[in-house]
């Protein structure tokens, strides 16, 4: 992709680690549907969502407070800051129960971020499709699958040339949750 730097590591954390991991997230969590303002007015977010970091976390107008770090996210972001070669201090958890939950188009490009982030994502469960499209051209297109235990990272420029989203699926498609960390500057 032009002027994106994107990687994608397979295994990022031991296996049954991983396994383990979504499990005891599923339990831990302190899942919620937000309430998200979207071209003038309110509407659910299609998954549940929660916010873990330093710092509060502001988009779609809607500012997350910070919850704190527990031992297993602590444990995964020290791994994943391993892998992308950068340090974060918050954590956006994302629970997709079945193909009908779904993430639109977007850049992670909050003034919070700041100029070029680095965004790092874990996915664990079930396989999902992501999609990339250029931001001045919506119909280049670029797709990958997001497998269980794989780390998505995005860096440099990449936010402000592309978007992307996880759409809904039309088949059955188990549940998936999403890590996606980042740098909040508070």
């Amino acid at each position: 992709m032009p002027n994106a730097n994107v990687s994608l590591v397979h295994n990022a954390l031991c296996p049954a680690r991983a396994n383990n991991i979504q499990e005891a997230l599923m339990a831990s969590v302190s899942w919620r549907t937000a309430s998200l303002q979207m071209f003038g007015r309110r509407i659910l977010s299609p998954r549940l969502t929660a916010w873990v970091g330093d710092h509060a976390y502001t988009y779609s107008r809607l500012t997350w407070p910070p919850a704190p770090w527990e031992a297993t996210l602590i444990e995964i972001r020290n791994r994943v800051e391993e892998l992308a070669g950068a340090s974060f201090n918050g954590v956006l958890l994302n629970l997709y129960r079945d193909g009908r939950d779904s993430m639109g188009w977007h850049s992670d490009d909050e003034r919070g971020l700041g100029p070029k982030p680095v965004i790092a994502s874990l996915s664990l469960g079930a396989p999902r499709q992501f999609v990339f499209r250029a931001r001045n051209n919506h119909t280049h297109k670029y797709q990958l699958t997001l497998a269980h235990n794989s780390l998505l990272i995005m860096s440099g420029e990449t936010q402000t040339h592309w978007q992307h989203a996880l759409p809904k699926s039309t088949k059955p498609v188990a549940q998936r949750i999403n890590l996606t960390f980042r740098w909040i500057h508070g």
